[in-house]
């Protein structure tokens, strides 16, 4: 079945920078939008940004625009995250998420599917 594995989840102190990367395997990546999401304890899940199929369009939450970019490589069924000046409300489990339309991408109901997440932990 489809996987979405993150990595480059950790610990990193504040005003530091970390790049997540999502691969996905056995679909057909380039048909596919692909989301970031993140979710802190106690709190809903929520966008962070998203990328259309060739990477023409992309979305930013209100609260990372500026300083994070979203990119996708679709010879290597990738997607990555560089977050910049980060700050400790950006800590939070962050997941890779597919979906076929570009069709209300922020939110997290109409992904089809979804990776295991990654922490990224923001000291101050």
């Amino acid at each position: 079945q489809v996987q979405l594995v993150e990595s480059g989840g950790g610990l990193v102190q504040a005003g530091g920078s970390l790049r997540l990367s999502c691969a996905a395997s056995r679909l057909t990546f380039s048909t596919y939008v692909m989301g970031w999401f993140r979710q802190a304890p106690g709190k809903e899940r929520e966008i962070v940004a998203a990328i259309s199929w060739s990477g023409e369009s992309k979305y930013y939450a209100d609260s990372v625009k500026g300083r994070s970019t979203i990119s996708r490589d679709n010879a290597k069924n990738t997607v990555d995250l560089q977050m910049n000046g980060l700050q400790p409300g950006d800590t939070a489990v962050y997941y890779c998420a597919a979906k076929k339309q570009w069709l209300a991408v922020y939110t997290a109901r109409g992904y089809d599917y979804w990776g295991q997440g990654a922490q990224v932990t923001v000291s101050s």
